[in-house]
């Protein structure tokens, strides 16, 4: 069954279609210099489109007739082309700068630093596209080479060895959290980010500029859209749905508003564990953009005004029945069978709001301040008994007892037992300033200020009834108030030749953390290559030391206590990198390859359970890290945006507790493979097939509470293949609607029975046995959408 099912998925995948009639064309300024990045769609069906390579060139393929086609560019505009016929393969587009720009310097300038930036890019029409379990955001960096994650649940990620608490995010400059108690990505609502609302998309793997914040591993800088006209969608499936709307106000206010419901009980009844499943989780946001410019300003946005607004509540109900696991190998097959008695409540609510305002003093100088709060409250109430047995399986098919327990290796019972409380409030303060030396150069600066508050209860405690002895697994019974201040500073320069072959990034980041009274500097610096080749082609190297001041979690150690001597985490990140762009069936690809090196140095050691990372709250340890990275992406397809990712990493650290050398971190993901692929049917473009497959090797896994047997064993890889299958209708004569979508999603289309973590149990015999914990089955997922 599994070998038809993928051989069908293969065939979908790989259809060979053919060529029917075309729009062809080149896109130029008034100069007729080509212009690169414009963006070309169909006035009737926007998901029909593409975008201009860097030579301006186009290739549109349509069914025969005629279309009204919208260009769109950051620096010249939206323009509409009417009837526009197919057949025409020498068309000619010419774009005048739009009469609000500024000026050409400052337009001149914001392109060349864009050159130099080392951000991935990520188109957001495929974030919306990507087929997963709940449609969240954060599932599409899974697809980029050095990210890593093996929970479908969850929204959680790593990046080239690190964990989940090491990424910073951004929305439109504004700092965003996600919760802090969740210990099971079951019990996760989805990541800040709305896919609805996003409109640009900016991924740092390592090696960002001094003006951007301090963490070891990445930052994820989103911007939402700005709507210049009534746009939104409905969507609605099984696991949940989601709406947003965006348009003006007036010529100096534009609104989005989007809404998010997550219920996943559905796919929650494909796990081991049988019981009732009651989980729902509920986000609203809104983003405002104001125009605060006087009337009698020449300039477009001179004084600018976004304001985000977030509200998310998370209900988790389980009450567990029973559970079956098999495990062990082909000789010797187990079986553990688990009886439930109990039940898990949390409830979790944030809030979330920020506004970020600039203001252009002058052609060369623009401010911008940047104000956000944070309040969260938690609860989790659990109080779970289960009895087991574990015995071995009579794995010969000619016997009698056949897949029947015959020897049993032990009985026992476990009990889990938290009543936890915690309630934080976070505000942050930042002043950015941009001043342009010259045609060729920008100095930028900045000031920051960030204060926590931190109340949390923990009453918590697990025992081990197994092998006629009774385990403490964990005790902690505490309450914890902490407040912590840091101040932040940085300054930066970007220096361009005129010929725009060589570009240079120097900067530096001071942080003071009032908690330990530690000052820390963090220079910074990117230089980059552009040769004049035929091929575009540029060379980037980057080196910079990156701090992370701790947090909460990393405070507070294995017992709950918060310790008052621990340092900042520090990182000297090398990279080295390459990009070019190449055509492959007359269609722009790029590729992109990365080198890097990681060195570690008062690192605080932490094991993962599920997606709950357990700090030693000391500084400890050492670690390095090191890989690289591929990535090619283009349009493999016409019309389409498709990419193949590559990560190949090594993470080791050395603990002082131990009596080990470097042993690997427990993020230590030897292979990454992914790709996004997107096709339609050349005898029906309406109807499209999108296919996300993530493939990793297994992650390190140790009994617990042994310090000196952590991590000696590799667990299971993990593999996912989810495909999803669309089909549009335009609706021409409908007042509001313009385009209905059906959509059918084949969730883990291979079925793979991939494990999370691990429960340690001990038989009879006094041997640790690993007892696996499957996520998700195959699921099939429908889903309804209309765009107005």
């Amino acid at each position: 069954m599994r070998a038809l099912i993928f051989s069908g998925f293969i065939l979908l995948v790989h259809l060979v279609f053919a060529q029917k009639a075309i729009i062809e064309g080149q896109i130029v300024d008034q100069d007729n210099l080509p212009i690169p990045a414009v963006n070309i769609s169909i006035k009737s069906d926007r998901s029909i489109g593409t975008i201009s390579n860097i030579d301006g060139y186009f290739l549109l393929e349509l069914d025969s007739g005629t279309y009204d086609i919208i260009f769109s560019h950051v620096q010249y505009g939206r323009h509409e082309l009417p009837n526009i016929p197919t057949g025409i393969s020498d068309f000619i587009v010419t774009l005048k700068p739009e009469a609000t720009q500024l000026d050409d310097v400052e337009v001149e300038g914001q392109r060349e630093r864009d050159a130099i930036d080392p951000a991935a890019k990520i188109d957001a029409k495929s974030a919306q596209n990507l087929p997963s379990a709940f449609g969240d955001f954060n599932k599409v960096l899974l697809t980029l080479p050095g990210v890593a994650g093996n929970n479908e649940l969850s929204s959680a990620y790593n990046v080239r060895g690190g964990n989940f608490d090491e990424n910073l995010v951004y929305v439109n400059d504004i700092p965003v959290y996600r919760p802090f108690l969740a210990n099971a990505g079951r019990q996760e609502g989805l990541s800040f980010v709305n896919s609805d609302l996003v409109g640009d998309i900016n991924f740092y793997a390592g090696g960002w500029e001094a003006r951007y914040g301090d963490k070891l591993s990445s930052s994820l800088n989103i911007d939402y859209k700005e709507p210049e006209s009534l746009e939104g969608s409905i969507n609605f499936g099984l696991l949940g749905g989601s709406a947003y709307i965006g348009d003006r106000f007036s010529n100096n206010t534009q609104y989005l508003f989007g809404a998010r419901h997550r219920d996943s009980r559905y796919l929650l009844n494909t796990l081991e564990t049988d019981g009732q499943y009651l989980p729902s989780y509920t986000d609203v946001q809104g983003f405002f953009t104001f125009d605060l410019t006087g009337k009698n300003s020449e300039q477009y946005n001179r004084t600018k005004l976004n304001w985000l607004l977030s509200y998310g509540r998370n209900r988790y109900l389980t009450l567990p029945a029973s559970q079956v696991t098999e495990f062990g190998s082909v000789s010797q097959n187990l079986r553990i069978q688990t009886a439930f008695e109990g039940r898990e409540m949390l409830d979790y609510d944030t809030y979330q709001s920020g506004i970020n305002l600039s203001h252009r003093w002058s052609n060369k100088f623009l401010s911008r301040w940047i104000v956000s709060g944070v309040y969260t409250s938690e609860r989790e109430n659990y109080n779970v008994e289960g009895a087991y047995r574990i015995c071995d399986v009579d794995n010969n098919p000619g016997s009698n007892s056949f897949n029947e327990c015959v020897v049993v290796r032990g009985v026992g019972r476990n009990f889990d037992y938290g009543r936890n409380k915690l309630e934080a409030q976070i505000y942050n303060a930042e002043w950015r300033n941009e001043y342009l030396l010259s045609d060729w150069s920008v100095l930028e600066a900045g000031l920051g200020y960030n204060k926590n508050i931190i109340n949390d209860e923990l009453n918590e405690y697990a025992f081990l009834d197994s092998a006629g002895f009774v385990n403490l697994n964990e005790s902690t019974f505490n309450q914890l108030d902490l407040e912590t201040t840091t101040l932040t500073g940085y300054a930066q320069a970007t220096i361009f030749s005129k010929d725009s072959m060589h570009a240079l990034n120097i900067g530096a980041r001071v942080n003071h953390l009032d908690y330990n009274n530690e000052t820390l500097f963090s220079p910074r610096l990117i230089y980059r290559l552009k040769p004049d080749w035929e091929k575009e082609t540029s060379f980037r190297i980057s080196i910079g030391k990156y701090s992370q001041p701790p947090f909460y979690r990393e405070l507070r150690n294995l017992a709950g206590d918060i310790q008052d001597n621990v340092k900042a985490q520090q990182s000297i990140h090398i990279i080295a990198a390459m990009e070019r762009i190449f055509t492959w069936w007359n269609r722009p690809f790029l590729f992109t390859t990365e080198t890097y090196y990681k060195s570690m140095k008062n690192v605080i050691p932490y094991d993962i359970d599920n997606v709950r990372l357990r700090y030693f709250a000391n500084n400890d340890a050492e670690a390095y890290a090191y890989g690289f990275d591929f990535r090619i992406n283009g349009e493999f397809i016409p019309g389409t945006q498709s990419w193949f990712s590559l990560g190949i990493l090594n993470t080791k650290e050395d603990i002082a507790e131990d009596d080990k050398d470097y042993i690997r971190r427990p993020t230590d993901q030897r292979i990454n493979l992914a790709f996004y692929f997107e096709d339609h049917l050349a005898t029906d473009p309406t109807m499209r097939v999108y296919v996300n497959t993530v493939f990793g090797s297994g992650y390190p896994l140790g009994p617990p509470n042994e310090i000196n047997a952590r991590n000696i064993f590799s667990g299971d890889e993990y593999y996912r293949v989810d495909m999803g299958l669309s089909k549009s209708f335009e609706l021409k004569n409908h007042k509001y609607l313009k385009t209905f979508w059906l959509r059918a999603e084949v969730l883990n289309v291979l079925g793979a029975d991939n494990t999370l973590s691990y429960s340690w149990i001990q038989d009879v015999t006094g041997a640790q046995l690993a007892i696996p914990n499957s996520l998700s089955a195959r699921f099939l997922n429908f889903r309804i959408s209309a765009d107005f």
